[in-house]
């Protein structure tokens, strides 16, 4: 079995997976780093894969969830609230600027264009 195959997890798992990233891409992680935590935090919920072997009926570790939760709230506690504010603020420019440029790039694929730029600097 190679690295990274998934074939040994259950169906609740992949989708445990899939919801936890979702929820990470939501806040602005990318997309690997949201799915390198997703993975790790079901590993450690549920102690890797169990679709075979041994150690099926074992419980499930709800740790890793709270910790996660509690983590992120403390340290924005501590903070003062322009500090804080300063951060959403600039993190809502960063989502709305790669939400534009995802736009971008998508609409360019579709038509098959691309910018001036580039078709110029290719030609030299």
């Amino acid at each position: 079995m190679p690295r990274g195959d998934k074939s040994a997890y259950t169906a609740k798992q992949k989708r445990r997976a899939r919801h936890i990233e979702e929820g990470y891409e939501k806040k602005g992680t990318s997309r690997k780093e949201a799915a390198r935590r997703a993975w790790a935090t079901v590993n450690a919920e549920t102690g890797g894969g169990k679709k075979s072997g041994s150690g099926r009926g074992k419980k499930e570790n709800r740790a890793p969830s709270k910790k996660g939760g509690k983590k992120g709230g403390q340290a924005a506690a501590k903070r003062p609230k322009a500090a804080r504010s300063a951060s959403a603020k600039k993190a809502a420019a960063t989502r709305k600027r790669r939400a534009s440029a995802t736009a971008t790039r998508e609409r360019r694929a579709s038509t098959g264009t691309r910018s001036r730029s580039r078709s110029r600097s290719k030609s030299r």
